[in-house]
C-alpha cells in the first residue's frame, strides 16, 4: 500500500524519526553553506576582480574537497561512527562558511572554500549512512529521499537570506551568516542515537575472541574490497553515473544565480537581484524539493534503475530548451520542471548504494562513489564558466545537457536493488 510522508513518519520510531532529522537538517545545511557562494558570486567577482573562470576555478576547488572530504570522512564514519563524523562535517563547512566572509582576497576566499568542502563531502554519506542503518528496509528508499530533498530547502533558504542580507549589507555578511549550522551539533550529540548496526558490527571488529568470525562472516576491513567481485562493476557504474549527473547539476546550478542576474550584454538575463532570489526560492522549493522527495516513491514502485534512467534523461532534454529561453515566465517555469528531473535523481545514489554495498564498507562505499564523482566531476563549473566567457553561458548549458544524457547511459547498468534487505 502506497503511504505519504505523514504516514511514513507516524510508522517510524522516535529514534529513526531523529536520524531521519538530524540527516536532513545537516544536508539542508550543508546545501544553504555551499550555495551561498554561488549566490553572492556576482558582487565577488566585482570585488576582487575575477573573471569567470577564476570564479568557477574557485567552485571547482570546493568540489574537489568534498570529494577528499567524503572518502575521509567515509572511513573516519566507519571507524568512530555515524553520528560523531556527522557532527565533524557540519562543524567543518559551517565554520568555513563564516571565515569565507573574512576573506581578503582570491587566495584566502579560495583555501576557506576548499575546507569547506571537506565538511560539505563528508555530512552527505555519514548522514546517508545513519538512516540507511536506522530505518526499515521497505522504508529506507523513502526516507532517504526525504533527507536528500533537504538541500532544495537549504538552497532556497540561502537564496533567500543572501537576497534579504544583501538589500542593507554587502556579501561578508552573506558569509557570516553561514555559522549557524554549528549550532545543530549540539542537539545531535544529546538527541540523537547511534547506528545500532555500525554498533554491533564495530563490537565484532574490535572483540579479539572474535575477529576471525567478523572477518569470515563480512570480509576484511578494506577499502579495497568494494573494487573486487561482486562489488567492483555496480561501483565503477554508481561513481560514472555520479559524475555525469554532477557535472550535469553543477555546471548548471553554480552558474544559474550570476547567468540570471548578470545584464544580457553579459550573457545574463538581467532580472536583477530580487529577481533572481524569487525564481531560485520558487525553483527550489517547487522543482527542486519535490523533485528530490518523489525518488524515493518512484524507485519503490517502478524500480532503482528505471527510476535513474526517467529523471536524468529528462534533464537531458529539457535543459537545452532552457538555454534558449528569454522570458521570465518561461524560465520559472521550464526551471522548475529542469530542477524537478535534474535534482531529483540523485536521492537514488543514496538509496542503491546503501543497498548495494555491506555495512562494512558501506559508508566510505557511499563517499567515494558519490564524492568521489563530485571530485571528477569538480572542473565542471570552471568548464561551463570558461565556456561561457567565450561562447555565452546559454551555449555552455548545452554541455549539461549532455553529462545527464550520459547519466542516463550509464543508468542501464545498474544492479536492480529493489526489496533488498542491508547485509
Amino acid at each position: 500500500m502506497a503511504i505519504g510522508p505523514i504516514q511514513l513518519l507516524r510508522q517510524a520510531t522516535s529514534a529513526q524519526r531523529r536520524t531521519l532529522l538530524a540527516a536532513a537538517l545537516g544536508w539542508m545545511l550543508d546545501s544553504f553553506d555551499a550555495m551561498l557562494y554561488a549566490l553572492v558570486l556576482a558582487h565577488v567577482m566585482r570585488d576582487f576582480g575575477m573573471s569567470k573562470a577564476t570564479s568557477g576555478l574557485l567552485y571547482t576547488l570546493t568540489l574537489l574537497a568534498s570529494g577528499i572530504g567524503g572518502i575521509f570522512f567515509g572511513f573516519l564514519a566507519d571507524r568512530i561512527g555515524r553520528k560523531r563524523a556527522l557532527m565533524l562535517s557540519i562543524l567543518t563547512y559551517s565554520i568555513c562558511s563564516f571565515a569565507s566572509g573574512l576573506s581578503t582576497g582570491v587566495v584566502s576566499l579560495a583555501i576557506f572554500r576548499f575546507i569547506l568542502g571537506l565538511g560539505m563531502g563528508g555530512e552527505w554519506n555519514t548522514g546517508a549512512t545513519l538512516v540507511a542503518e536506522t530505518w526499515p528496509d521497505e522504508l529506507r528508499a523513502k526516507a532517504i529521499a526525504i533527507v536528500q530533498s533537504s538541500w532544495a530547502i537549504g538552497f532556497a533558504l540561502a537564496a533567500l537570506v543572501a537576497g534579504v542580507v544583501l538589500r542593507y549589507a554587502n556579501w561578508r555578511a552573506v558569509f557570516f551568516v553561514g555559522i549557524l549550522p554549528a549550532a545543530i551539533t549540539l542537539w545531535i550529540q544529546n538527541r540523537v542515537p547511534e547506528s545500532e548496526m555500525w554498533k554491533e558490527h564495530h563490537r565484532l571488529a574490535t572483540d579479539s575472541e572474535r575477529v576471525a568470525q567478523a572477518q569470515q562472516k563480512y570480509g576484511h576491513d578494506s577499502f579495497l574490497r568494494i573494487f573486487r567481485a561482486p562489488y567492483l562493476k555496480s561501483t565503477i557504474t554508481l561513481l560514472l553515473l555520479n559524475f555525469f549527473g554532477m557535472f550535469g547539476w553543477w555546471g548548471l546550478f553554480t552558474w544559474l544565480p550570476p547567468y540570471l542576474s548578470l545584464p544580457v550584454e553579459q550573457g545574463g538575463r538581467g532580472f536583477g537581484v530580487m529577481g533572481t532570489t524569487s525564481l531560485l526560492v520558487i525553483l527550489n522549493l517547487f522543482g527542486m524539493f519535490p523533485g528530490y522527495a518523489s525518488f524515493g516513491w518512484v524507485a519503490d514502485h517502478l524500480d532503482r534503475r528505471r527510476s535513474f534512467m526517467l529523471y536524468t534523461f529528462t534533464a537531458a532534454l529539457l535543459v537545452p530548451l532552457y538555454a534558449m529561453a528569454r522570458s521570465q515566465a518561461v524560465l520559472l517555469v521550464l526551471g522548475t520542471i529542469v530542477a524537478f528531473f535534474g535534482t531529483g535523481f540523485f536521492s537514488g545514489s543514496g538509496i542503491i548504494g546503501s543497498e548495494i554495498f555491506p555495512t562494512r564498507v558501506r559508508a566510505r562505499a557511499l563517499g567515494f562513489t558519490y564524492n568521489g564523482a563530485r571530485t571528477m566531476s569538480s572542473l565542471a563549473p570552471l568548464i561551463i564558466g570558461w565556456v561561457g566567457q567565450i561562447k555565452g553561458l546559454s551555449w555552455a548549458f548545452y554541455l549539461c545537457a549532455g553529462a545527464f544524457f550520459l547519466a542516463s547511459v550509464m543508468a542501464t547498468q545498474l544492479p536492480e536493488t529493489k526489496g533488498r534487505s542491508l547485509e
